[in-house]
C-alpha cells in the first residue's frame, strides 16, 4: 500500500485536497472514484449535465471535463516524476482550459466514456510503478512534489469537486 505523502512531498495549497483523501489503498479510492462519476453520468438527462447553479459557474458537464483535464495533467506529472525526470513541470490555469467551452458540446455519454477510459490509464499506470517510483521527487510550479503525492491530489481534488456537486448542484453523489 502507497503510504500518505508527507508535508515535504508537495506545496501547501496541495494541503486541503490530500487531508480530504481517507485512509487505503489510493489505486482502490480511484476505482471507487471511476464509479462514482459513471454512475452519476449515466443517470442523468442532457438538461440535468447543462445545469448550472448560478449565472458564471460551470456547468456539471464543464465540472467533469475540468476533472478530465485534471485528470491527464497530474497523470503526465506523475508519470515523468515517477520515471525520474527532474524538469520542474508547470502549472496550468483552468479557466484559461474552460475559455472554449469544450466541454459543452458533448453528450453525457461522450463525457461518461472519455472519463472511463481516462480514469482507466491512470490507474493502469498505477497498478505498475514500483514501491521506488512512488516515493520519486520532482518539481511541480517551482515546489517539491512527489509521484504519490499526485496520486493523493489527484483524488483530493476529485473529492472537493464531486462534495461541490452533491452539496451546491444538489446531485446525488455517494462519496
Amino acid at each position: 500500500m502507497v503510504e500518505r505523502p508527507t508535508t515535504e512531498e508537495y506545496a501547501a495549497f496541495y494541503e486541503g485536497y490530500i487531508q480530504l483523501v481517507p485512509e487505503g489503498n489510493i489505486t482502490e479510492r480511484l476505482e471507487l472514484q471511476a464509479n462514482i462519476v459513471q454512475t452519476l453520468l449515466s443517470s442523468m438527462t442532457e438538461e440535468q449535465a447543462n445545469y448550472r447553479y448560478a449565472e458564471g459557474k460551470w456547468s456539471v458537464k464543464e465540472v467533469i471535463g475540468h476533472l478530465l483535464d485534471n485528470e491527464r495533467i497530474m497523470s503526465s506529472r506523475l508519470l515523468r516524476i515517477a520515471r525520474g525526470d527532474k524538469a520542474n513541470h508547470p502549472g496550468y490555469d483552468q479557466d484559461v482550459l474552460m475559455q472554449s467551452q469544450p466541454f459543452n458540446a458533448y453528450t453525457v455519454v461522450d463525457l461518461n466514456e472519455e472519463y472511463a477510459v481516462t480514469r482507466r490509464s491512470t490507474i493502469l499506470m498505477l497498478h505498475h510503478l514500483t514501491p521506488e517510483a512512488w516515493l520519486c521527487r520532482g518539481i511541480v510550479s517551482d515546489n517539491p512534489a512527489s509521484a504519490r503525492s499526485i496520486a493523493y491530489i489527484l483524488v483530493g481534488h476529485e473529492l472537493h469537486h464531486l462534495s461541490v456537486l452533491r452539496d451546491r448542484y444538489s446531485l446525488d453523489v455517494k462519496l
